[in-house]
């Protein structure tokens, strides 16, 4: 269908080759190239379809997968399959990252792997797919990349602050608190650094490409030391 050896090679690796190519271009065009050209020239509005469609997915698998499961213990396994990170480490799996079309700024940026490009465009692609081959498609592509992501939330089913907080207030400790001790690198590329803490107890950090990714690699140290420990 397509000359461009990047389109090919990762429609080979998803498993579908695209009827409607410019949905397949879309789903990979950043705002940044072409100097911002608008809305329907890049991946916002696919984006923002594919975003649904991937919590339905989630919701689904989750309802399947755990039967037993009320929805207080699916509620933060959903949010830990959706949220950014998880779709960027995806679309470096599929190879979502090597066909990017990205402003030369933005290129030289290190766009490539930004969290935030690559998780928009995973969601742009999950879009892409309904639209060109409908929910079978798409679910399809969901199967088959969220495999990995899947066993850690049934290993880890809570988010680390959600999981710290109730071990601290079960253990008689105040709500943990969060602070900003560190940040480096460009506008376009920052990096935190986050001290968790609790009265009485030594505190852990956490290094991350947002502040709340920080946060959580802060209380998944604090929470896996004492728990350890205890």
């Amino acid at each position: 269908m397509s000359k461009d050896p990047a389109l090919a090679e990762l429609q080979d690796r998803i498993g579908h080759r695209f009827k409607d190519r410019e949905l397949l271009i879309r789903a990979l065009t950043h705002s940044s190239f072409g100097d911002g050209a608008g809305d329907r020239s890049n991946n916002e509005r696919l984006e923002f379809l594919g975003d649904r469609i991937l919590g339905l997915l989630t919701a689904e698998k989750l309802y399947e997968t755990f039967a037993d499961v009320a929805e207080g213990g699916l509620a933060p396994r959903l949010n830990a399959l959706v949220r950014r990170e998880t779709c960027a480490r995806v679309a470096l799996d599929a190879g979502i990252d090597k066909a990017l079309r990205l402003s030369k700024s933005e290129e030289r940026g290190g766009g490539r792997e930004k969290d935030s490009i690559l998780g928009d465009a995973c969601e742009a692609m999950i879009g892409a797919l309904y639209l060109d081959g409908g929910l079978k498609v798409a679910r399809h592509f969901y199967d088959s990349f969220w495999k990995k992501e899947l066993k850690k939330v049934i290993d880890k089913p809570r988010d680390p602050k959600t999981a710290l907080q109730e071990w601290a207030l079960a253990q008689g400790y105040d709500v943990p608190r969060y602070t900003i001790v560190g940040r480096s690198g460009p506008d376009h590329a920052p990096k935190f650094k986050v001290e968790v803490s609790l009265e009485g107890v030594k505190p852990e950090r956490g290094k991350g490409s947002s502040k709340q990714a920080a946060e959580r690699n802060a209380a998944e140290a604090l929470f896996k030391r004492e728990t350890d420990n205890g």
